[in-house]
């Protein structure tokens, strides 16, 4: 793999800190909950917003690390990148065209946590995936990866879902009628992949101008 460069090892300090950006953010939303009596862990840790950040903060953790000391990424640590960017840029979208000020639980809380979660860390993804230096040139099988956390958790939320008798998002209730739940997770699954497509031949193009 060889030394990283300058511009490598800035990418992994990004990474660096926009994973410590994250957990600062969820140990203030988590003590604001707490504080107001209004954390229910179950709840708040099966929303797909708080999931995908968990997963964002190791990624990024184990990404800016590599990225300081060595000047490419592996294909299984872009393949997965590539599924933390898809993750945030579908939350975003959701949150910001569906959920803005629509109240998922009763207590609403702090308001730049969700900003941050939703608006200023995927926007961080999308730029560091089109100009972070060192991808990996990805085989269009990453697609699979990409797909099967969200359809997993789709199905593990209608299952928990009666259980619990409630649902993290409005939009994935079935008492909002199945033919909109269908729509939507179908609509959903369409974005994503479509998304990681276009991110995909990013890494195809520029490995190949960068062969050129």
């Amino acid at each position: 793999m060889g030394g990283a460069s300058t511009p490598r090892r800035l990418c992994g300090l990004l990474r660096l800190a926009a994973a410590i950006t994250i957990v600062v953010t969820l140990a203030f939303q988590i003590q604001d909950l707490v504080v107001h009596g209004a954390l229910i862990p179950g709840h708040y840790f099966a929303f797909f917003t708080i999931q995908s950040s968990m997963i964002n903060v190791i990624l990024l953790l184990a990404g800016g690390a590599w990225a300081l000391a060595h000047q490419r990424d592996t294909v299984l640590l872009s393949s997965i990148q590539l599924s933390a960017l898809c993750y945030a840029v579908v939350t975003a979208a959701v949150y910001n065209l569906l959920l803005r000020g629509v109240p998922t639980t009763d207590y609403v809380g702090i308001e730049w946590p969700n900003e941050v979660l939703h608006v200023w860390i995927p926007i961080f993804l999308v730029l560091d995936w089109i100009f972070g230096p060192g991808r990996a040139r990805l085989p269009f099988t990453a697609l699979w990866v990409v797909v099967s956390y969200p359809l997993a958790w789709a199905a593990f939320t209608l299952i928990r879902g009666p259980l619990y008798g409630w649902y993290p998002y409005p939009f994935i209730d079935p008492k909002n009628g199945i033919p909109s739940l269908i729509g939507y997770i179908a609509g959903l699954s369409v974005f994503i992949v479509v998304l990681a497509t276009l991110a995909i031949l990013r890494t195809r193009i520029g490995r190949r101008r960068h062969g050129r």
